[in-house]
This record gives C-alpha cells, sequence and structure tokens, in this order.
C-alpha cells in the first residue's frame, strides 16, 4: 500500500508531459521566481505514511475531540445539539443536490428550484411571513441584512438593537455598520431584557431599524405586547431575531407586528459541524420584497401553461449594477435550506411543537434543580425557553474543565460579552437531553468546590 498514489501519474508520464511544454524538469516550471525566496531542502515534515497508517493516524487524532456523540452537551448560544432525523442525510446527500450551485438556468434546474421555493414556503407559514429568501450564511448576516433592509426602506440610517440581541449578531451589524456609514445605539437591559423604558425614550424620527430577539440570548421570552405600535408610530421597521424550533409554542412575529423576521436555522436538522456552514432565515411582509437580498424563488408556468420555478427580483450584484444592489451576499445556501426543509416537513407542526415542548419543561426542570444548589443563582427572573443564565461560585473555565472530566460540555462563559455579569453561564436544553443526563449535571455542579 506503501507504493500506491492518489494522482494516477508515473514517472514517465510526467516525463511525457515535461517533453510536450518542452520543459526538462519539474524544477523549470519556478526558475521565474527568485531564488532567494524559494525553499532550500525539505520541509520539515515526517516520514510519508501508507493509506493505511494514515487513516488509522487520523482516526486516532478525531477520537481526542468531545462532541455531541461522545459527550452530553449543554452548550447554546446560538448553535444546539437538536436531533437530526437520518432522512435528512438521506436527502440532501443525493448527487443532483450537493453538487448543484446557483441555479441560473431554470430550464434544468427545476428540481433544485422547487426545494428553494418550498423552503420559503414552509419558513412563511412558521414565521408568519408574506415572503421569504434562501440566501443568508447564518444568523448574525440575517440579522445585519435585515437592519440594512430597514435603512433602505425608510431611507434613514440609525439602528436600535437590544443588548439582550446575541453578542455575536451584534459584532456582526457593527461590521457592516462601520463600512456603510450607519450608526447603531444599544437598548439598555433590565432584568435580562430590553428596557421598554429606554427603548421608548431612544425612538424617533430618525430610527430605520429596531431589532430584538425572542427568545433572547439568555433565553428568555420577551414581551413584545404593544412594541410594534410603539416602533411603528415612529415608522420605523420591526426586526425580530427568532428562535425557529420556539415558534411551535410561542406567537409568530407577525402576531404581534414583526416587519422583518430573521433566525438562526441550524436548529432545523442541520449539524453542528464546529460552527458551519449553518443557515440564516430572512422573512418579511410583503412590502419590503423589493429590500430584500438574495435569492427568492418565484413559482409561475412555462409557454406551455404547466408549473414551473425561477429565481426572481435578485438584487444582488451579480444581477444588477453593483451600486444598486441590495447586498453583496452571492453564496448559494440551497442544500443547508433543503436540509432545513426536510426537517420541517418531517416533523410537521405537531412535531415542531413536541420539540419545543420538550425544550421548555427540560429547561425547566433543570433550572429548579439548580436554584437549590448553594451558591449557584438564576441571573435573570422570566420564562426561560431552552437555556437560562446562571451565576456560578467561581471561574467558569474552571468549572468547565471539572465537567470535562466527566463528559460534559458545560455552558457557555458569557461575562466576556457582559462584563457586568461576571462568573455567569449560559446552560442549553434540547430534547435530546433526558432526566439522567440532567441529574448527573446536576450532581456534578453540587459538588464542585
Amino acid at each position: 500500500m506503501g507504493g500506491q498514489h492518489y494522482l494516477p501519474l508515473t514517472g514517465d508520464d510526467r516525463q511525457a508531459m515535461l517533453k510536450e511544454i518542452g520543459t526538462a524538469s519539474v524544477e523549470d516550471l519556478f526558475k521565474d521566481i527568485p531564488p532567494a525566496v524559494r525553499l532550500k531542502g525539505e520541509l520539515n515534515m515526517p516520514p510519508a505514511l501508507s493509506e493505511m497508517e494514515a487513516l488509522k493516524h487520523l482516526t486516532d487524532l478525531a477520537q481526542q475531540n468531545r462532541h455531541f456523540q461522545n459527550a452530553t452537551s449543554f452548550m447554546g448560544a446560538g448553535i444546539y445539539d437538536h436531533f437530526i432525523p437520518s432522512v435528512i442525510k438521506h436527502i440532501t446527500g443525493r448527487s443532483e443536490f450537493y453538487t448543484s450551485y446557483t441555479p441560473y438556468q431554470p430550464e434544468v434546474s427545476q428540481g433544485v428550484l422547487q426545494a428553494i421555493f418550498e423552503y420559503q414556503t414552509m419558513v412563511c407559514q412558521l414565521t408568519g411571513m408574506d415572503v421569504a429568501n434562501a440566501s443568508m450564511y447564518d444568523g448574525g448576516t440575517a440579522v445585519a441584512e435585515g437592519a440594512v433592509m430597514g435603512c433602505g426602506a425608510t431611507r434613514r440610517s440609525k439602528v436600535l438593537v437590544s443588548r439582550s440581541v446575541s453578542p455575536f449578531y451584534r459584532a456582526v451589524l457593527k461590521n457592516y455598520f462601520h463600512s456603510r456609514g450607519l450608526e447603531l445605539e444599544e437598548i439598555p437591559l433590565r432584568d435580562g431584557c430590553t428596557d421598554r423604558h429606554q427603548l421608548a425614550a431612544m425612538l424617533g424620527d430618525d430610527i430605520a431599524t429596531v431589532v430584538l430577539q425572542q427568545p433572547n440570548f439568555f433565553g428568555l421570552v420577551e414581551n413584545m405586547s404593544g412594541l410594534a405600535d410603539l416602533i411603528h408610530e415612529h415608522k420605523a421597521v420591526f426586526l425580530v431575531a427568532a428562535d425557529p424550533i420556539s415558534l411551535g409554542l410561542l406567537q409568530t412575529p407577525a402576531e404581534y407586528g414583526a416587519d422583518i423576521v430573521v433566525g438562526e436555522g441550524q436548529c432545523l436538522g442541520v449539524p453542528a459541524s464546529f460552527g458551519g456552514p449553518v443557515l440564516g432565515i430572512m422573512a418579511s411582509r410583503e412590502k419590503f420584497i423589493r429590500q430584500m437580498p438574495g435569492r427568492i424563488a418565484g413559482e409561475t408556468v412555462d409557454s406551455e401553461g404547466n408549473r414551473g420555478f425561477v429565481l426572481t427580483l435578485q438584487t444582488r450584484e451579480q444581477h444588477i449594477r453593483r451600486e444598486k444592489a441590495a447586498s453583496n451576499i452571492c453564496s448559494n445556501e440551497a442544500l443547508v435550506a433543503l436540509a432545513a426543509s426536510v426537517y420541517l416537513a418531517t416533523m410537521g407542526s405537531q412535531g415542531i411543537r413536541e420539540v419545543a415542548e420538550q425544550c421548555l419543561r427540560k429547561t425547566n426542570y433543570a433550572r429548579e434543580q439548580i436554584r437549590t444548589l448553594k451558591g449557584f443563582n438564576l441571573t435573570f427572573p422570566g420564562i426561560n425557553f431552552k437555556e437560562f443564565a446562571l451565576t456560578v461560585p467561581g471561574d467558569p473555565t474552571v468549572l468547565n474543565r471539572k465537567l470535562l472530566e466527566h463528559n460534559i460540555l458545560g455552558g457557555v462563559d458569557i461575562s466576556p460579552f457582559y462584563p457586568e455579569l461576571e462568573n455567569t453561564m449560559l446552560f442549553a436544553f434540547t430534547e435530546k437531553r433526558n432526566k439522567a443526563e440532567i441529574d448527573t449535571l446536576v450532581r456534578e455542579l453540587e459538588g464542585w468546590k
């Protein structure tokens, strides 16, 4: 096996190729590079391994990792350990999906276009919105693009974002706004939620978009009642970053007056994969459709009256003049969106509700068990969905190392993002966590000194 190569080229093949192009050796191909900057000698690397040896070495290295399959995860903060039905991999693994790119030619891309169309339809059903796209990279870019949509629709340049919105989303917002010359102002917190009085005071006729998250970064369910009227009084756009799973239980953003809905779709059948690729969800009311970036698949009929699908209203830089583009986001998210589509179709409305109920119940059970432990305090009051903030008696990093010794992936230390919340961690509880796993976590926390 040691003599096998991945490229089936023999020495004779190489010599024939060099002769054909009139070169004596491979070294001659690099003679234009000055000798002073060329590597002299061999790279400091170990000897080559056979295929069998290399596979064993890589397997041994991989087994040193802790992941969702060999450890119990209570990590959250945006990426979660949800159950992924096996049918998803079966569908997304089909070559007509995973090898396709942007369906520029509808006559040969009907399958991919229909998949995008069905995804958009289900996102609209989930959020209550009128239209949806399929091109955002993740929750963060969806939030930023949605805020920019609001600026374009109102012709204003100032956006308000609550500090209860994910710090990762807010970081992306700041990057977007810095390069576009837009202004961003943060709404203070009150008991872990948006301070409604401060929001009212900060609203004015110069505000383009107000960005809130439901449930928020701390897992708290925000009180959205009446906010839409307050925001719309100033003709601003109301943008909500929603957890798609939570919509199995909570009101849809449309029901409490949101104009644009965004979110992270990783929870809809997409593996965590060390942070990506994931899926940015975006939907809005119909009046904002011409501000919406990325791809929108529409339904039409062909010349013979047959149902068909096409890309429509493509406001990206590849289709119109660059300076008039709504967005520069161009990557095709159709494969990840397909995974979310298969998940939603497999689970159905009742399945999504059941997952949401399990997340809620398990989070509440864990809260009640942990709050009785000496030195551990719930950081905020309120209703939590899927995760909660916990103030711990000591360094979160040390605690997580202790938990890892028991194959437990502990909570996320959020004090770097909220300096006022010293020794505070965010613990997440999805439908995959069972009572025994939660009880084990509680025992390890109780025994930690």
